[in-house]
């Protein structure tokens, strides 16, 4: 997984990650959404057009948002 979706977008959802990633990794959970680490291709096109700046890369996560990780990856393994 490169990159992963935090907090910000709890609530917010604004969306426009989906509409911009190439390869349809993004989608709409129940309180934010998710980028599938299977499917990412790095390209950081959702990072770029995210109005809350909630999307970081895996290996410049804090050691606090790292429950993002783990969450997405929960999120895709149960689909």
């Amino acid at each position: 997984m490169a990159f992963v979706i935090l907090d910000p977008c709890q609530g917010e959802k604004a969306g426009e990650c989906v509409s911009v990633c190439p390869v349809d990794c993004i989608v709409e959970g129940p309180d934010q959404f998710y980028i599938d680490p299977d499917v990412c291709i790095d390209c950081a096109a959702c990072k770029a057009v995210c109005p809350v700046d909630a999307i970081e890369e895996e290996y410049d996560l804090a050691p606090e948002q790292e429950v993002f990780l783990t969450k997405a990856e929960a999120f895709f393994a149960n689909r």
